[in-house]
This record gives C-alpha cells, structure tokens and sequence, in this order.
C-alpha cells in the first residue's frame, strides 16, 4: 500500500538502507542529518531550512529546526554514539543562549513556540549531561540555564505542553542546579486529569485523542518513567502501566507494511508516528515481544523513507507522503518535520538491549475489529491486503486548528487511501470531500461537512452521530463499519433546500485510469486501487469527481467516487454503500472487469428499509440487520 511518486525523483541513500540493525539506525541518522549542515546560520543557533512561513518569526522558526534536530542526537550520544554535527551543535548552544550574540534566542512570551523546543534541551540535561552540560564554561551553562529557567516564568497551553516544563525541570534536577519543584508537581498532576482510562489521553480537557497521545504525552511520560524511576517509583509505575495498556490498541493503527493511520493533526511530523514505540522500548515496558516492537518501529522507518518526503538537497519537507502545504498546520516551518527524529530514541539503548538482540517479529494477530471509545473510533483490518480503516463517531468538541473538520470529523480514515483536505471553498472539487456528506445551500455551491456533534455513540461496529450543519437541519447519522464494503445512513429534517454529496474513498490516479458509472453506483480502479460507492437510497445522482490537486494526503491526484442529492426542506432518508479496496492486484482485476465491482455489495446487500422505530437492512439471502432509531435501544446482532 505504498504511495507512489508521481514522478522521478533522485534516490536517496537513506531509502536503500535495510534498517535491520542499531548500527542501520545510526547510519539512517547521519543520512537525514549529514544534508542538514549548509543550513546552519554563521553563528550555528538556527536551522533555516526553506523560506515558508508559520505562525512564528523566521527567527524562532530557525531556533525550532535547531532544536528538533536534538530528538536524533542526544540519544546517539547517550548511547555512545558520534556525530560530526555535535561540535557545531554546541556552538550553536552557546551563542543561541547568550545575550550578547547576534542569534541570542531571546526573551520568550507566554505560549511562546521556543518553550516547546526546550523540551529537547531538557532531556539532553537528564539524559546526557556530559555532552552538552559538562562541556560548557561556568559562564555557558549559566546562560544556558538562565535561558531556559525562563519557562518556569511562562504558561504553557493546558494540554501536552505541560510536558516541556517537566522535562526541562527534570533537566535541571539531574544536573543539581534549582528547579521549580511545585510546577513540575503541578503539571504532572494535571496529566491526570487527561487520562481516559484504558490507557488514552486527550490532549487537554476536551480535546481529540490523535497521535498527541502516543508521540507527546506517552512519548514524555516514558521518558519520565525512564529518568525518574528511582526519585519517583509510582508515578513511574503508573505512566508504564498505561503505556502498557495503550500500546494494545495503538497497534491496530499499524499495517503489515509499516505504514501507520493519518488522521488528526501534525501529521507533517511523519515517522513520529511510531517515536511512542520507541518510547515503550527505552523505558522497559512489558506486555509487547521486543521484536514485535522493534518491527513496528523499523518497517514504519522504511516505509516513509519509500516516499518522495524529501527536496533535492535530502531535507525533509512540510507535507505527508510528498511535499504539501496545503494540508500543514498553522504552526509548521521549514524544520518542524524534524521532531520526527523522536522515533531514533532506540538509538541510547546499548546493543545488548533486547530491542536490538531479539529477531524483528511481523504484528500479532488482531482482531478484525477492534472498538476504541476514548478516541470514537471502531478500527477494522482487511487481512489480504492489510488495509486498516478507522471508522469515526465525530467528536462533541472543536478547536481551531487547520483543516479540523476533514482531520477528525470524516466517517472514515485509512491507511490505504488516507484522506483529503480542501483546498478551496467552492464547490465539490475544491472541497474534495471524501468519506463525508457535504450539504450546501440549494445551489449556492459552497457545502458544509460535520465539525462537532450533538451526540454520538459506538455499539458494536454500529456508529451514530447527530449534528447541525445549519441551526435548522438536523442530520442523523448510521455507519456500520466494514471491509471493503461499509454501509452509510442519513436521516435529515431541514428548513432549507439543500443540496448533498456523499464521497466515499479517494483513490490516487496519474496516467491508468479505468472508471465506470451505473445508474446510482460509481467505480474507478487505478494501480492503487479500487473506490466505488453506490446509492441505496434517496440519491438521484452517481459522479466521479476529480478533486484539486494537492488535497490527498497520500496522493497529489484523486478521483472520487460521490453521490448527490437536491433536498426540499422536510425530512430525508439517504443511504449508501461504500467500497474501498487499496490492494493494486485487486485493482489489476477490477481493471479488466471494467466495473464489475458496482453488482456487488457487503452481503450482496438489495436494499434499506425505514419502519417507524428501526432501519432494516435486508440481503439477498433475506437476512435482515436492524438498527434501532432509539439510542437508549441501541444493540446490535450484526
């Protein structure tokens, strides 16, 4: 299920490295890091590695790339490791931390981006002191201290931030110099107060459980767990415990071939995505072989040195699996896909460590559905062609953050298909909706999807949201997860004409194209796959739809299977099945049998019936799936 560069692109040393051993690993980190060194400024404190903005001055955006850069460094270094870029890196310590030098990192602000890259320097403090503690002057370690006591002066935003002033404190302890003890109390504390149960966490109060959970807040307790677990035994204990019971959920967001789940935000960070299993190993949790995780780690590393993530220079780039700014955060510069070098901590355990003894192991067996009701999701895994979909009840909350509603608010998410993003606001190519119902207006052509929800609810594989696009329409929502079929069921009452799209999934496309429209059912087959959606009912219309470029993130061009409606105001039924299969062999059939895939269907389903406290959904073998309309009546035999 690789993404595929649509064009040539010169290959780079680290794709053809076999990540099979430490030293592998190593020679990986000098290959992303070696291309980074004409970047530094002339006095060494700033990364600048390309001329695109975020939210910050270009300045702190320097200090960032700098910083993130130590992810991968420290535990080279803590591991008995070398690297040519350290002399330089500490330079770059002394005159980013000293007032007097031109590249002073200056004096932070509350919410300041420079108090999250202190975190870095925090467990460099902890965990590697006599690299860049001990070989500084009685004058630089002030200045260095100093610099960063300044978040002891400073809020952070309530939610995986509380993390950095931890760390840095925790920095500061090891190496005997005053810490804010009730602050770091205080923010571990707070930890608690995000933990879900079953070993989830939000990020703050309210807020999604995304990749946050495993690459921050996991990722810095098993740090904490690691330094402090002789000063602090119990809260170490407990921060494993969790991770332990984390990790056996988290593991169903793994394909066979290394690829991981894009859904939420900061997905620029790329192979972050596996940094908590490097976390599990260096803080010795149990329950996981270390060779099941040593797998997960390396493949998820080959997998994204496959794609096209880098320039011509060998720098990483904002983006998914190609360059891609349209999907970015607000607070993506140049360098902060560099705190993907999270996942190299491995690197500081000693080769003796079972994580590199033991033989890499392929994932466990799992269950082919998997429900997770902290993050409203219901996984379900496709085992030919090792497909992994996450199927989503929405969300009672919002943020602000780019693109929230197509990052965590689509019915479904995958592995081999990923999602798009819009890219403007008018109409359905430019809002590139798939796995939603778009509703516009009646023919004003700008549509509106699901950002938050009134109520939602997951039984079984059954999921129901409902929510408001406008304050006069109502949309009731059914999806009953499944591959490669999944079945979608709307209820809307609305007040105002409207006009509705349904996408299912997007399929990447370049030159081989095979598409097929049958009545209410649309199909394309490409070499990435196959994407086929088909009316059941209430839709008069089946489209396949060419959405802007640069929306998918795993592919720069799309086709999508869509299926539309024109709606009077009162109350509407609608229903669909939607079909995704990202297997390229399976494609290569679909390819001959130029839209076959549009008689089939889950069950060779025939047909949705609506009776007064129940939908009926009836096969051709007539055997019938109720889904009562009562949620306090909500069990299912499916």
């Amino acid at each position: 299920m690789n993404a595929k560069a649509a064009s040539p692109q010169r290959r780079l040393p680290v794709a053809d490295n076999p990540l099979k051993t430490r030293d592998d690993l190593r020679t990986a980190l000098d290959q992303l890091t070696g291309p980074l060194r004409p970047f530094y400024s002339s006095g060494g404190a700033r990364l600048e590695v390309g001329a695109t903005g975020a939210s910050y001055p270009a300045a702190i955006a320097g200090m960032e790339g700098f910083s993130r850069v130590l992810w991968g460094l420290i535990p080279l270094l803590s591991g008995g490791g070398k690297s040519d870029l350290w002399a330089a890196v500490l330079d770059g310590i002394r005159h980013g931390t000293d007032p007097g030098h031109e590249e002073y990192w200056g004096e932070v602000q509350d919410y300041d981006q420079r108090l999250v890259e202190m975190a870095a320097f925090g467990f460099a403090l902890a965990s590697a002191p006599e690299h860049i503690w001990t070989p500084l002057t009685a004058q630089e370690q002030e200045h260095l201290y100093q610099w960063l006591n300044q978040i002891n002066s400073h809020p952070c935003y309530d939610c995986n931030w509380l993390f950095f002033n931890v760390l840095v404190n925790i920095g500061f302890r090891h190496i005997g110099r005053p810490y804010d003890a009730v602050q770091l109390e205080n923010n571990l504390q707070r930890m608690d107060a995000f933990y879900l149960g079953e070993g989830w966490y939000s990020d703050g109060i309210d807020g999604h459980c995304d990749y946050y959970g495993p690459f921050a807040i996991h990722y810095y307790s098993l740090m904490y767990a690691k330094l402090m677990e002789h000063d602090d035994p119990e809260r170490s204990r407990r921060f494993k415990e969790r991770a332990r019971l984390f990790a056996a959920g988290f593991i169903g967001w793994f394909a066979p071939d290394g690829a991981a789940l894009p859904y939420g935000r900061s997905l620029a960070y790329r192979f972050a995505q596996s940094a908590f299993w490097s976390a599990f190993a260096y803080a010795g949790v149990e329950g996981i072989p270390a060779g099941v995780v040593k797998g997960i780690v390396l493949r998820n590393l080959r997998w994204w040195f496959s794609q096209p993530i880098f320039d011509a220079a060998g720098v990483l780039t904002v983006g998914y699996t190609y360059p891609n700014l349209i999907m970015a955060e607000n607070y993506n510069a140049p360098g902060s896909p560099y705190w993907a070098l999270k996942t190299f901590l491995p690197l500081a355990l000693s080769a003796e460590h079972p994580f590199w003894s033991e033989p890499e192991l392929p994932l466990p067996e799992l269950p082919a559905v998997m429900v997770q009701n902290p993050p409203h999701l219901v996984l379900v895994r496709e085992p030919d062609s090792g497909h992994v979909a996450a199927f989503n009840s929405g969300h009672l909350y919002t943020n602000e953050h780019t693109h929230t509603s197509a990052k965590y608010e689509k019915f479904v998410y995958s592995t081999g298909f990923g999602f798009s993003v819009p890219r403007a606001e008018w109409g359905l190519a430019q809002g590139a909706y798939d796995s939603m119902l778009a509703l516009s207006e009646g023919g004003d052509n700008l549509y509106r999807v699901r950002r938050r929800n009134r109520e939602t609810e997951i039984i079984d594989n059954v999921l129901r949201s409902v929510w408001l696009p406008w304050r006069d329409v109502v949309v009731r929502t059914w999806v009953v997860a499944g591959l490669p079929w999944h079945i979608r069921i709307h209820r809307i009452e609305t007040g105002r004409a409207l006009d509705v799209a349904e996408g299912g999934f997007a399929l990447g496309q370049e030159t081989e194209l095979v598409q097929h429209l049958d009545g209410l059912a649309a199909a394309a087959a490409t070499p990435w796959g196959t994407s086929a959606i088909k009316g059941l009912m209430g839709y008069t219309k089946a489209q396949l739809i060419s959405p802007n470029a640069n929306t998918n993130l795993l592919h720069p061009r799309t086709v999508l299977p869509t299926l539309t409606a024109s709606l009077e105001p009162g109350v509407h039924w609608l229903a669909s099945a939607v079909y995704g299969d990202p297997s390229a062999e399976y494609s290569a059939r679909q390819i001959s049998a130029s839209g076959n895939i549009l008689h089939e269907s889950p069950e060779t389903l025939l047909k949705v019936d609506i009776a007064k406290d129940k939908i009926i959904l009836t096969t051709a073998g007539e055997a019938k799936i109720h889904i009562p309309m009562d949620h306090d009546q909500m069990r299912y035999n499916i």
